[in-house]
């Protein structure tokens, strides 16, 4: 994908955070920390994970879905990215 390998500096440096963030929430149920600690920590980790999430459907949307092409192979292309995108979507969202 290209869009990914454009950017992909900027997206292995956003899963490297959440490399950090996960070991943080092993380091806290290691040493036993409080529930709400663990918690926050979770939730740094939930966040971090939706924004590569975002990052990366936009990417798709943008090289994927929203090109200018008239040509049928690409309306066809564009149709199967965006039902693609859909299920997804859906699957992340279970």
């Amino acid at each position: 994908m290209a869009h990914t390998a454009k950017d992909k500096k900027k997206l292995i440096d956003r899963v490297r955070r959440i490399r950090g963030q996960i070991d943080a929430i092993e380091k806290a149920l290691d040493e036993e920390k409080d529930c709400s600690s663990v918690l926050h920590h979770i939730a740094g980790c939930r966040g971090a994970m939706n924004g590569l999430m975002a990052e990366v459907v936009e990417g798709h949307i943008r090289s994927h879905i929203l090109t200018n092409s008239n040509s049928p192979e690409d309306k066809q292309a564009q149709a199967q990215a965006a039902e693609e995108l859909i299920e997804l979507i859906k699957s992340y969202l279970k």
